[in-house]
C-alpha cells in the first residue's frame, strides 16, 4: 500500500519470546483488530529495528539501547522496557572452562545483538581484556565456537543453548561456562541490565493516545503470562513452566527509576571506556511508568 494512503504508524518489532508481553494487545483480541487500524507491524532483529527508525522506514521500534548513542534524535517512549535486575538466562557469553576471561582472544557475537555486545565489551574491560576482537556471526553455538574462543548468543537461541547444555557436553565432551551477562553486569556495577526500549523516530507523529496503547499492551501482557507461556511452548521446544518463569521472573518490563539509572550508568561507563559516543538519557523517559 502507498505510504501516503496508509496513515498507520509503522512498528518495528522483535519476534523473540522476551518482548511477547509488550506485544499482547497488538497480537491478541479484543484489541488487536482496532490496533491494526492504527499500526502496521513488521518483525525483525533488534539491530534492524534501530536501522529502520534511523532510516525513517519505521515510526516506532523496540530498539537496543546502545543504538541511542549513534541516533540521539530518537525519542524514548515512557514506561516500557526489556531489562533484567539480575539473572536473565537469554543473554549469554559462552566460553571453554579451561580458558580465563582475561586470555580469551576472540569472541563470536550474535549478529542479532547490538546492546548485548556493547555490555560484553564493557565487561571485558573489567575482566582485563579490553582489546579482544568480536566477530559477527549467526547464532549457532557450535559454529561460533569453531571460529572463536567464546560466543555471545541472545534471545531464544540463548535460552535453547542453555537448555541443551548437558546434551552438548555429552555430545562433544567439551566443558563450557555459560555466563549470564545480566548477572555479571549487576555483580560488577550494581546496575540493572537494560536491553531494549520503545523509541519513536524524530519525524513520527506520536501523541499521548499512542503512548497509552503501548502501556496498556504491556499491562495486559503481564496479566496474561500463563497464556503466553502456553502459546510460546508450542513455538519453542521449551516447557510452559520454564517460559512462564522466564517472563515473570527474569525479564523486567517497567521502565522505572532503577532502569533509568541503569541506562545512565551504562552510557556513562561506555563513554568512559570509549566504546560508545557520549549520550545523556532524556528525563522524559521517567514519565508514564
Amino acid at each position: 500500500m502507498n505510504r501516503h494512503l496508509d496513515q498507520r504508524l509503522r512498528i518495528a518489532a522483535i519476534n523473540f519470546l522476551n518482548p511477547a508481553p509488550l506485544m499482547w494487545d497488538f497480537e491478541h483480541p479484543p484489541l488487536s483488530s482496532s490496533l491494526a487500524q492504527r499500526y502496521r507491524i513488521d518483525y525483525m532483529t533488534p539491530a534492524e529495528c534501530a536501522a529502520r527508525l534511523v532510516s525513517g522506514t519505521a515510526d516506532v521500534g523496540l530498539i537496543p539501547i546502545a543504538a541511542l548513542a549513534s541516533a540521539p534524535t530518537l525519542r524514548i517512549l515512557p514506561g516500557c522496557t526489556i531489562a533484567s535486575k539480575d539473572r536473565v538466562r537469554s543473554l549469554l557469553l559462552v566460553h571453554r572452562a579451561n580458558q580465563p576471561l582475561a586470555e580469551i582472544r576472540s569472541v563470536a557475537a550474535d549478529t542479532a545483538s547490538r546492546t548485548t555486545v556493547t555490555y560484553a565489551r564493557l565487561l571485558f574491560h573489567q575482566w582485563g581484556n579490553p582489546e579482544v576482537p568480536f566477530i559477527p556471526m549467526a547464532a549457532n553455538l557450535d559454529q561460533m565456537l569453531k571460529r572463536a574462543e567464546a560466543a555471545i548468543v541472545i534471545g531464544d537461541p540463548a535460552l535453547l543453548a542453555l537448555e541443551a547444555r548437558e546434551q552438548r557436553e555429552q555430545r562433544t565432551g567439551e566443558e563450557l561456562v555459560y555466563l549470564d551477562l545480566a548477572h555479571e553486569w549487576r555483580s560488577l556495577t550494581g546496575l540493572v541490565f537494560v536491553s531494549a526500549i520503545w523509541c519513536a523516530s524524530e519525524t513520527s507523529t506520536l501523541d499521548d493516545s499512542h503512548v497509552s496503547d503501548f502501556l496498556l499492551s504491556r499491562d495486559h501482557g503481564l496479566a496474561n503470562i500463563d497464556a503466553l507461556a502456553a502459546e510460546w511452548s508450542v513455538r519453542l521446544p521449551l516447557s510452559a513452566e520454564l517460559i512462564r518463569s522466564y517472563l515473570a521472573s527474569n525479564i523486567h518490563y517497567r521502565l522505572d527509576q532503577e532502569c533509568l539509572e541503569g541506562m545512565k550508568g551504562f552510557f556513562r561507563i561506555a563513554g568512559e571506556c570509549g566504546v560508545l559516543p557520549p549520550y545523556s538519557v532524556s528525563l522524559n523517559a521517567e514519565l508514564g511508568v
